[in-house]
């Protein structure tokens, strides 16, 4: 597998009010295989987690904003929480980011909440994705199909439901970066 890993790099982009396993998760089991993981937020400061039900941790940031280019990763991770990607959908920086992702043809994981973030990039038109169950409106209104499963990947956008799905939701991740198997979805 180290030959897979060899020069992947992740970015994953949050703000103050993540939720915190919704980043501690996927960046260990990022990191376990030897991926580059970068932290990027709109400033280049610690961001404070939301650990279920009170603030959490100060989480150091690789890069800010201005500083990150989708050039320079392979994919990108969305933590969901309320407060976090209510932020990002509103940051033109953050959405400009997730649209060249997408257009790029790289993975993209959202989880939870954090399918808003892709609502607002204007990216999930004609999609079939999964989220909270108190998104699902949105994601409807906004042109995708809404399912209620642990993990869902079409064409590169994976979505998970909430923190219990992580495992699946790391796992896909990892062999959507590593083997790209998305890249069979685009015929």
């Amino acid at each position: 597998m180290s030959q897979q890993v060899d020069g992947k790099r992740v970015a994953i982009l949050a703000t103050h009010g993540f939720e915190e396993s919704e980043l501690a998760v996927p960046k260990a089991k990022l990191d376990a295989p030897g991926i580059v993981v970068e932290v990027v937020a709109p400033e280049a400061k610690g961001i404070r987690a939301w650990a279920e039900d009170n603030w959490g941790e100060t989480y150091a940031v690789d890069k800010s904003l201005d500083e990150a280019n989708s050039t320079d990763y392979h994919a990108l991770v969305l933590p969901g929480g309320l407060f976090n990607p209510d932020a990002l959908r509103q940051d033109e920086r953050a959405l400009a980011l997730v649209r060249h992702f997408v257009e790029a043809g790289k993975p993209v994981a959202a989880i939870c909440h954090a399918p808003w973030i892709l609502i607002n990039a204007g990216v999930v038109t004609g999609r079939t994705l999964t989220s909270y169950p108190s998104v699902k409106q949105d994601l409807e209104n906004a042109g995708a199909s809404w399912v209620d499963e642990p993990v869902v990947v079409d064409h590169g956008l994976v979505t998970s439901r909430q923190p219990r799905d992580l495992d699946r939701f790391c796992h896909t991740l990892v062999g959507e970066i590593l083997e790209g198997r998305h890249a069979d979805q685009a015929s």
